[in-house]
């Protein structure tokens, strides 16, 4: 599985909220790249990119979202906005999307079992980690590193996986210290891994 970067905040009306125009002009970027692949997506106010590529599933399939948010919240400016906080139930009404389950700590991962059988599509947000494994600008999650990696080898080994996407983090604009952007880079890298060699 190849990863991709992709960086939208250059691009205006994008930043936590995305708008109707901005989120059109993004599809179109993203079309020139697979569904099937480790996307990396910046930090969770761009968490709303996932909706874009849950966009192109035809076929039936589960959304697995392992976040310390639901990010199916309604926006302060109405449910019509793309939000980072609100994508959650946008993505509840595309006509392919069968089942979801919110993965906040390792109590929840019995959710898993119950899963329908088909592929699935996974949503990683670093906030679900605790902060000894990540540094977010987000309140953070308790999960550890190994937990999460566990729940993740067991979703590769029993479904098809059509695609990943990982966000989170911080920025040297917002404090992320050189330490901070370090352990995010190697907890990144350590996802990447389980992965990398799926076909």
């Amino acid at each position: 599985m190849e990863r991709f970067y992709t960086d939208f905040s250059a691009i205006e009306g994008t930043n936590c909220y995305c708008s109707a125009d901005s989120a059109d002009r993004i599809r179109k970027i993203l079309s020139a790249l697979p569904l099937h692949a480790f996307h990396c997506i910046g930090t969770g106010d761009y968490h709303y990119q996932t909706l874009f590529w849950l966009e192109r599933i035809e076929e039936p399939f589960s959304l697995i979202l392992f976040d310390h948010h639901p990010d199916d919240q309604p926006g302060a400016f109405g449910t019509e906005l793309l939000s980072c906080g609100g994508w959650v139930a946008r993505a509840r009404r595309l006509p392919a999307l069968r089942a979801d389950r919110w993965i906040r700590d390792a109590a929840d991962f019995p959710a898993l079992d119950t899963l329908p059988d088909l592929p699935v599509y996974i949503s990683l947000d670093l906030d679900v980690l605790s902060e000894a494994y990540a540094r977010t600008d987000w309140d953070q999650g308790a999960m550890t590193l190994d937990e999460l990696s566990g729940a993740l080898r067991m979703l590769s080994g029993a479904r098809r996986i059509l695609g990943v996407d990982l966000c989170g983090g911080s920025t040297p604009e917002k404090g992320a210290s050189p330490a901070d952007l370090a352990l995010n880079a190697a907890t990144g890298e350590t996802l990447y891994g389980l992965f990398r060699d799926l076909i």
